[in-house]
């Protein structure tokens, strides 16, 4: 008669075990350093995204002993700490803005400002869908209305039509109604 089951003393394992494989790494950049390189360290201030690849102490040391504005006239290094500030991006005074003599001429001379002043000056034309027109021509208004002209007429055809302005009246309710509607559909279609 067999027994069920494995046998007293013996086990079986059928699940393969895969060797591990470690990723590649860098070897530390130090002279003689054969540890691994995880840490990175700036090479030089004329190439910011070049890097030497250091071991733990070896980056501390070269970091502790690294000079960015080694080499550099003192006043090239004051003129980048005042830029650092604001993040070395154009900056004026605010005597230099609007108003001011030449402040017309510096603002179009930076492609930004230019870009910035093309779309302030640039008339939008819209073209209302068909239910923007609708909604215009129940307020009374033309395709070219402009946003303020849109509310000031809501606004005064609401206080027309209102029922109190009527003294209880509500023949003129129907037309609020529409009023309403309209700058609605002026409102949620993001005419207005």
């Amino acid at each position: 008669m067999m027994s069920e089951g494995p046998k007293a003393g013996f086990s079986f394992d059928f699940r393969i075990k895969r060797e591990e494989t470690r990723p590649r790494t860098r070897a530390c950049d130090h002279a003689g350093c054969m540890a691994e390189g995880t840490h990175r360290a700036p090479k030089s201030r004329a190439e910011p995204n070049t890097f030497y690849w250091f071991c733990q102490p070896h980056a501390r040391a070269h970091n502790e002993s690294w000079d960015y504005f080694r080499g550099m006239p003192e006043e090239e290094v004051l003129a980048f700490q005042r830029d650092a500030i604001t993040g070395h991006r154009p900056t004026w005074r605010m005597a230099d803005r609007v108003g001011s003599p030449g402040a017309a001429a510096r603002a179009r001379a930076h492609p930004f400002f230019r870009r910035a002043q093309a779309a302030n000056t640039r008339t939008r034309q819209r073209r209302p869908l068909p239910l923007q027109a609708e909604a215009l021509a129940t307020l009374g208004l033309d395709a070219g209305a402009s946003l303020n002209e849109v509310k000031a007429r809501y606004k005064e055809l609401v206080k027309r039509f209102h029922p109190d302005a009527n003294g209880g009246d509500r023949t003129a309710e129907e037309r609020l109604a529409q009023v309403i509607r309209a700058y609605s559909t002026l409102k949620t279609s993001g005419y207005v």
